[in-house]
């Protein structure tokens, strides 16, 4: 008995001393991540833990239910699908074909109306809101410079970084986007309490607007662009200007980085496939919505053709695809979160799980990626 107590004194001043050195050394983030995160038997961040983090509401209006078709799931998935659901946890699969809900599966108890984290979509979502500050006018166009509304990035090569080379992934920032690090400024910037103090600290280590190069912090220096330039908080700006316009049927929640703070804007909208399915609507329709534009044509072609030839991959805030002669654009997320819009066909895609296949294809798109179109059209043709 008299060992057990020593031993727990020690182990008691060993985690005391770890906690003042995570403070010494201002990785002090890392104690939420061990809570949040790590302790729930997760390496990296994981569909349901929005529910372990403070968050924004993004209000839902009057709900337009989408459309069921006549032939709603009188095909079943593929062998192929079904093996890389079970292989890879999927929780959601949706076929939206000619504006209907053609086909949709669901699994570990996840429902049509269960929340679960959208990780980068979040992203496309974020530069449509850029879309709309252009469109009402609050923000002139994508060469508005960054300096306009932070002054900490007036000097140096990120003088002339503009709101349209943040959303297309071409600032020139230092930012290390590594997932599974917890020493990282990605890991960093999931934790901490004061995210504007960590996106203001990132300092331009190249040209802006000459190459692409994905950076999560690009996004969340964006949406805090928009919002000084909306005076509205992001969560709510996207509510007035696509939630509820669109009839997301339950309102989606984004995480914030403390109580009452800014939102995760790289990251982290929790809501359902249906819903999300909306945004591939919305810009599969050009930027209309029963009738109404919503987002101007022009930056929604723009936003789905590459900015830059040398990475045919991206535009300004979704993902570019010519795969079997067609033009595809979606919206990713970390873990294998889809919103796949292929406009020629009229068909949607959403796919939203617990962990994605790796890239082995010598592309930068996901193997379930290609897995997920080819199976669709196997359905369609059934």
């Amino acid at each position: 008995m008299r060992f057990l107590k020593k031993f727990l004194i020690w182990l008691a001043g060993i985690l005391l001393l770890l906690v003042v050195l995570m403070y010494v050394f201002n990785v002090d983030y890392l104690l939420k991540a061990v809570r949040t995160i790590y302790l729930n038997g997760h390496t990296t961040a994981f569909l349901e833990d929005y529910q372990y983090f403070d968050n924004r509401e993004i209000e839902d209006g009057v709900a337009q239910p989408w459309p069921i078709s006549k032939e709603y799931n009188a095909v079943k998935p593929t062998d192929s699908l079904e093996k890389m659901h079970k292989q890879i946890g999927t929780v959601a699969f949706l076929i939206i074909k000619n504006d209907s809900i053609w086909n949709e599966s669901y699994y570990d108890n996840y429902t049509k109306d269960s929340k679960s984290n959208s990780f980068s979509m979040a992203k496309s979502i974020v530069s449509a809101a850029l879309g709309k500050a252009i469109m009402e006018g609050k923000i002139t166009d994508l060469d508005q410079l960054v300096s306009d509304y932070f002054p900490e990035f007036k000097e140096g090569l990120s003088a002339r970084m503009t709101v349209g080379d943040l959303s297309s992934m071409s600032s020139g920032l230092n930012w290390d986007e590594s997932y599974y690090s917890p020493f990282s400024v990605t890991t960093r910037a999931y934790f901490d309490t004061d995210l504007n103090a960590v996106i203001l600290g990132l300092k331009g280590v190249s040209k802006p607007g000459t190459a692409y190069k994905y950076l999560s912090g690009n996004t969340q220096l964006l949406a805090m662009c928009i919002e000084k330039a909306t005076k509205t908080n992001l969560a709510a700006y996207v509510s007035e200007s696509f939630w509820k316009p669109m009839g997301a049927k339950n309102e989606a929640l984004w995480q914030t980085d403390d109580k009452d703070g800014i939102v995760k804007a790289y990251c982290c909208v929790a809501s359902n496939a249906r819903d999300f399915a909306r945004f591939g609507k919305l810009y599969e329709q050009n930027g209309k919505w029963n009738g109404k534009q919503v987002l101007d044509s022009s930056f929604v072609a723009k936003s789905t053709q590459p900015r830059f030839a040398d990475s045919p991959e991206y535009g300004y805030g979704w993902w570019l695809s010519d795969y079997m002669g067609k033009k595809i654009f979606y919206m990713r997320g970390h873990l294998g979160q889809y919103v796949i819009v292929i406009p020629e066909d009229d068909l949607i895609i959403v796919r939203l799980g617990h962990q994605n296949a790796p890239t082995t294809n010598g592309t930068p798109h996901s193997d379930d990626f290609y897995l997920y179109i080819d199976e669709t059209y196997k359905m369609l043709e059934m």
